[in-house]
């Protein structure tokens, strides 16, 4: 499990919680905003096992949407596309939402509603949404500050205030018919898919409480939502339950155990020690309370109580990848990465397509510093950069791996790939102008640092542009 900080530039539509601040700074539709992302096989896995039949559902194919875990601790979700239209669409998923929520249906609900704006094109209509709604706003903008000029200070800061209003309702107007058409797409797919959607139903019907409970708490300040009105949201979505063939399908038990594995995982990565501990006791003996504590002591750190744990788990499920997985990890960062390297080799046995574990293990064989262990590094390093090539972490290991190596021209290269893929372009062509003069001219890893510079320099000539 890690944490990456991804800075991305793009349009979100969140379920709860919408971003509105500078909403109407940009004609563009983008919104800059800097995201704190966890990696982690398993997780990333049962999401997309919830995903994929939605996505297939919905005509549009699993591979074109990628799945992000947030690091925050509230229950939200929210689809973004990038400006750049060849890169995929993107589902973000908070940390919170999988701690927090009761079910496996719950969160399988919100992802299918996060289908519906994607399979409706919601992000691409925004643009002309948005830029019609800022009409009004500079119309107001302009009238304000021809009052201003003539004097009329508070009439010219109150049409500019009326003219952000009327913008914002209008939007809101446009937004909330989006959501209301989400909402009908999701439970679509949940029919099409044998499930039920009664988790998307338990899940509004909190926020709808939520937002009474607010109401009644300050009755004269009305709410600006660009989410339809709960109390109509709440029925239209019951009819669409109630007529389901399948409304009283439940998760199996499998799924159950699964989705209570992960949401433990997280909970003992992300909270406090202690508040792990009371959620999940010392007498509570089940595998996710363990594995909660071991993630909690591993964060501690204690990590002798961690291995305890740990080796507990690998005990009762031998062929369980991820807790092999995490006694790995325990080892390396107890400074101990050749006790890390068996674990780890065993996870990726059990599980071999899986390149963030190909990855650890590679940095557990570079981290005993033996020479006998950079060869069966950067083959680990090769297979998973093979799976994904946009792996950050893995070529940096890959860089030091050929540095060791005494291969300074892929060392290069490597670096070349990482920068590239943080979008430093300036670096990129560096560092692929420096392997490409050492590489075998017409060769694949040449041809490689070619195309890095060429693309790099593309990129760099349209951002002066």
């Amino acid at each position: 499990m890690r944490n990456l900080s991804a800075s991305r530039l793009s349009r979100t539509l969140a379920f709860f919680a919408p971003l509105i601040i500078g909403l109407f700074s940009t004609g563009e539709c983008a919104y800059a905003q800097s995201i704190d992302v966890i990696r982690d096989t398993e997780i990333e896995r049962v999401l997309h096992s919830y995903e994929d039949p939605l996505l297939k559902a919905a005509g549009l194919d699993p591979s074109s949407v990628k799945l992000y875990l947030v690091n925050d601790s509230s229950i939200n979700a929210f689809a973004t596309q990038s400006p750049a239209s060849s890169e995929t669409e993107d589902i973000f998923v908070n940390a919170g939402l999988i701690i927090q929520l009761k079910s496996p249906n719950q969160v399988i609900g919100v992802l299918a509603h996060e289908t519906g704006h994607i399979a409706g094109g919601h992000m691409i209509r925004d643009v002309a949404a948005m830029r019609k709604a800022m009409v009004p706003m500079l119309i107001g903008l302009a009238v304000g500050i021809a009052a201003m000029v003539a004097g009329g200070g508070e009439a010219g800061m109150g049409a500019i205030i009326l003219g952000e209003q009327a913008a914002q309702a209008q939007f809101f107007q446009f937004s909330r018919a989006q959501e209301a058409t989400a909402d009908q797409m999701g439970q679509k797919y949940l029919l099409a898919t044998h499930q039920s959607g009664r988790g998307m139903l338990e899940v509004f019907g909190q926020f709808a409480r939520e937002e009474a409970q607010i109401q009644e708490l300050y009755p004269n300040t009305p709410l600006i939502s660009d989410h339809p009105a709960s109390r109509e949201r709440i029925d239209v979505l019951q009819q669409l339950v109630d007529t389901s063939p399948y409304k009283d399908v439940k998760d199996s038990p499998e799924v159950v155990h699964q989705f209570r594995l992960i949401q433990a995982k997280l909970a003992g990565y992300l909270s406090k020690p202690e508040t792990v501990l009371m959620r999940y006791p010392v007498s509570d003996t089940s595998t996710e309370a363990r594995y909660a504590r071991a993630m909690a002591y591993f964060r501690k750190p204690d990590m002798q109580k961690a291995l305890a744990e740990a080796n507990s788990l690998v005990q009762e499920e031998p062929k369980n990848p991820y807790f092999w997985e995490l006694l790995g990890q325990i080892h390396v960062d107890m400074s101990q990465p050749d006790k890390g390297i068996g674990p780890y080799q065993k996870s990726v046995d059990l599980l071999r397509d899986a390149p963030l574990l190909r990855i650890s293990l590679a940095a557990a064989q570079l981290a005993t510093e033996r020479p006998a262990m950079v060869k069966p590094a950067l083959d680990n390093l090769k297979i998973a950069l093979d799976q994904e090539n946009d792996n950050t972490f893995g070529w940096y290991e890959a860089a030091q791996a050929y540095s060791d190596a005494g291969n300074d021209a892929m060392a290069n290269l490597a670096t070349a790939e990482l920068d590239y893929t943080v979008g430093n372009y300036q670096a990129a062509q560096h560092f692929a102008m420096l392997a490409q003069h050492k590489l075998p001219a017409g060769s694949r890893d040449w041809q490689r640092a070619t195309d890095i510079l060429a693309v790099a320099g593309t990129n760099l000539d349209r951002h002066k542009r």
